[in-house]
């Protein structure tokens, strides 16, 4: 039976999600109640027509730092420098830019503006990071997340060139290792992460690792 949250009831132990994921129904999206989720494994997923719903998937997607794989053609744009690339500048008009649904279609997606205001808050507080591909002065392409301890919750990416929110993507890479980070959530893996290194692992390994990382003092900006 899935929890109900209020503001005072605390999530529930992730084992008990059912076999999609869905942990919890309900809350709000304070900084206090997003950071206790990404603390225990969960992030809020859900649509503008929805309650909030808080999952914990199994299995779960990450790119190893050690395994992310950069092609040829994004070698070549990474050796050329075609992007500028900038760190939170412009976190609110990434997650807006992430949030237009590229397939033109009517229906209202999981970045509701009730998300956006959460996290440009978490921003504020120096959780929320944006990674952004800027080229003749205009913002091109980014990524945004949460980083906590040593992992960074990639949440979502845009681009508006080719390439573009790739190169954000490796640089946020080099970020984390650089500052010492060592897990990198992805979430879930699909066709364009598993081709830059995103595998699955299970749940129950995925807590291990979140558990470690959250014992580290790593600081992304």
């Amino acid at each position: 039976m899935l929890t109900g949250l209020t503001d005072n009831i605390p999530f529930p132990d992730v084992k008990g999600a059912t076999p999609e994921g869905l942990v919890a129904v309900g809350g709000n999206l304070s900084p206090e109640r997003l950071l206790s989720a990404y603390r225990k494994g969960i992030f809020p997923w859900y649509s503008e027509n929805q309650p909030i719903l808080w999952w914990s998937l199994d299995p779960r997607g990450i790119i190893p730092l050690d395994g992310f794989h950069i092609g040829a053609t994004l070698t070549k744009v990474l050796k050329r420098k075609i992007f500028e690339i900038k760190i939170n500048t412009a976190f609110e008009n990434v997650m807006k830019a992430c949030a237009v649904r590229r397939n033109g279609s009517s229906e209202p997606g999981w970045i509701t503006e009730e998300m956006i205001s959460a996290y440009t808050e978490l921003h504020r507080l120096g959780y929320a990071h944006s990674v952004e591909s800027w080229r003749k002065g205009k913002l091109v392409g980014g990524v945004y997340g949460i980083a906590v301890g040593g992992l960074f919750a990639a949440e979502s990416m845009f681009y508006r060139e080719s390439n573009a929110s790739k190169s954000a993507l490796a640089a946020l890479i080099e970020r984390m290792k650089e500052r010492g980070f060592t897990l990198f959530d992805c979430q879930m893996v699909t066709e364009v992460t598993k081709k830059m290194g995103a595998i699955e692992i299970s749940r129950e390994e995925y807590l291990k690792r979140l558990n470690k990382a959250l014992l580290q003092n790593c600081k992304f900006a």
